[in-house]
């Protein structure tokens, strides 16, 4: 590889082994026809056909793509009302501690954040369910938002706002025909890296979740715990399926906005 010395092309190769092997294995034991995960019994997707059929897992699965979504949503409109913020308003009185408050969840324990949620809950007599799940997960999901809207804000040439605002165009107008366009590829990079960090959340989940209410990482959790079963591989790849999609598109997104981003410079410049 050009540019890497053997031994960073080594330690690179031992790296991506060490995380990417055991997944790898997990993948193929997951078309296992054996009923024992450590003994290949031949090729075979019986264990995708047994999932399928299996509609307590299934349940599980709508639950945490529902939650998910749902999560997602709220977070990329509080995550860009907080990045907004603190990109734009930079004097403030409090703004440190703002700041502060906002980056928080995304450096504080996921069970402390759980414990505190459950208290809050009980406190104020809410029973557990989805709504509380949802609550629980766009509280840490919008943290990371703000910081993608907040980093793409920042790097914004605020001159073609103050142009179009110069031509009579409102501060709302403003915002949804040159500012909202611009940011969107951020939006949609938040909002699928939110939809990951929901989708397989279980510490969090497990404080906040009601009778009924189990997602699909706190069912393969529990499950695990009496033994791996030849369904949570086949399950797992898929979950597997699903994240790695998720983020290959957020990567498109910022590659494509990048691209579009240093066009739009070099026309600019030749412009001028």
């Amino acid at each position: 590889m050009k540019g890497l010395s053997k031994i960073n092309l080594v330690a690179l190769t031992f790296g991506f082994a060490f995380l990417y092997i055991p997944i790898l294995i997990l993948v193929f034991f997951s078309f296992n026809d054996s009923r024992l995960v450590n003994v290949w019994g031949g090729f075979s997707f019986r264990w995708y056909g047994e999932l399928f059929q299996n509609d307590d897992l299934l349940g599980a699965a709508w639950i945490s793509l529902l939650l998910a979504a749902a999560a997602s949503t709220l977070s990329v409109v509080l995550g860009t009302v907080a990045g907004f913020v603190m990109a734009r308003f930079t004097s403030f009185r409090g703004r440190t501690l703002f700041s502060g408050m906002i980056y928080a969840p995304l450096v504080m324990p996921e069970v402390i954040t759980g414990l505190s949620l459950l208290l809050l809950f009980v406190s104020i007599d809410w029973g557990r369910g989805l709504g509380t799940m949802i609550i629980a997960h766009t509280s840490f999901c919008m943290s990371y938002v703000a910081v993608v809207v907040q980093s793409r804000l920042v790097s914004f040439d605020r001159s073609i706002e103050e142009a179009a605002q110069d031509l009579g165009a409102t501060p709302f107008k403003t915002f949804f025909v040159i500012t909202l366009p611009v940011i969107a590829p951020a939006l949609v990079s938040g909002w699928l890296l939110s939809f990951t960090l929901s989708l397989d959340n279980v510490v969090i989940t497990s404080f906040t979740s009601g009778p009924g209410w189990d997602t699909l990482p706190v069912k393969i959790f529990s499950a695990v715990k009496l033994g791996v079963k030849p369904e949570i591989n086949a399950l797992s790849t898929i979950m597997i399926l699903v994240v790695a999609i998720g983020v290959i598109a957020a990567s498109l997104v910022q590659k494509r906005a990048m691209v579009e981003r240093q066009r739009a410079e070099r026309m600019a410049a030749a412009e001028s």
